[in-house]
């Protein structure tokens, strides 16, 4: 259903678009500005967000599937749209879900061949910089300072100071900002970072260059947008390890012990 509504809401947006490409095609002097139109009270207030909120929607949307290659045929848009609402569509239900499906997965296959494309420009050249190392995973790191001490391992606790910016320099993210470091539990971040700090001993500092795919992936969180490279300068501060079990069948161990002393087997 919430594919269905954007679908629709991208034919509602540009049925504006084609009215005035045929007024065009008629009048071939300049067009007047189109009458103000009066909204006499909330209900038609309502109604006309509604389409506004589509109409920036559609322009959005279409923008980005410009941007990466993909053109959706406007005029099919609307054919699709104005036929619903007679009535009279040329699909059926599964037939649109299953068009849907093949459009979405297309517009995936072309973003992650993009994501691809940017991210080996960035780290082929982050990786001719001196000092600059990679693990298998694709991680990227450059030691700015040695540590000394046992390294975490995922299941312990770290405490780091960090800063965190994109590409373009935008910082997202700083505990120095803050004035004060975090701590958190190795694997319970993202695999960048968890994969990284394994490599760190207390006291060093390093920078990391982390591929989307060992960040956020395609999910935009706070101001990270999606398919973002996240930098890196991280100091860890100190490692808690982990407890070692308590020894929970001590007792039982024990009883077994005097047990045997006594000549039983229980």
């Amino acid at each position: 259903m919430k594919k269905i509504l954007k679908v629709s809401a991208v034919a509602a947006a540009l049925l504006t678009v084609a009215a005035c490409n045929q007024e065009k095609k008629v009048e071939p002097v300049a067009k007047a500005a189109p009458a103000a139109i009066e909204l006499k009270n909330d209900d038609e207030k309502g109604a006309y967000a509604i389409g506004v909120s589509f109409a920036k929607y559609v322009n959005k949307s279409l923008e980005q599937a410009s941007e990466m290659g993909v053109e959706a045929d406007k005029d099919l848009i609307i054919k699709g749209f104005t036929d619903t609402i007679k009535g009279n569509a040329a699909l059926n239900e599964e037939e649109v879900q299953a068009a849907l499906m093949a459009y979405d997965k297309k517009m995936k296959e072309v973003q992650a061949t993009k994501v691809a494309e940017t991210e080996k420009v960035f780290f082929d050249e982050n990786a001719k910089k001196e000092g600059v190392k990679a693990t298998e995973s694709g991680l990227q790191y450059e030691v700015v300072k040695a540590g000394e001490g046992e390294k975490p391992t995922a299941a312990d606790t770290v405490t780091v100071h960090y800063t965190g910016t994109l590409t373009d320099g935008t910082k997202f993210d700083s505990s120095h900002d803050r004035g004060e470091p975090i701590s958190f539990p190795l694997g319970g971040v993202i695999p960048g970072w968890t994969e990284g700090l394994q490599l760190m001993s207390p006291g060093a500092v390093y920078k990391f260059s982390i591929p989307s795919a060992l960040a956020y992936g395609a999910r935009a969180t706070g101001g990270i947008p999606a398919n973002s490279i996240l930098l890196f300068e991280v100091e860890l501060i100190s490692v808690e390890k982990m407890a070692p079990p308590a020894a929970t069948d001590a007792p039982a161990a024990e009883g077994q012990a005097h047990a045997a002393e006594d000549g039983h087997v229980h």
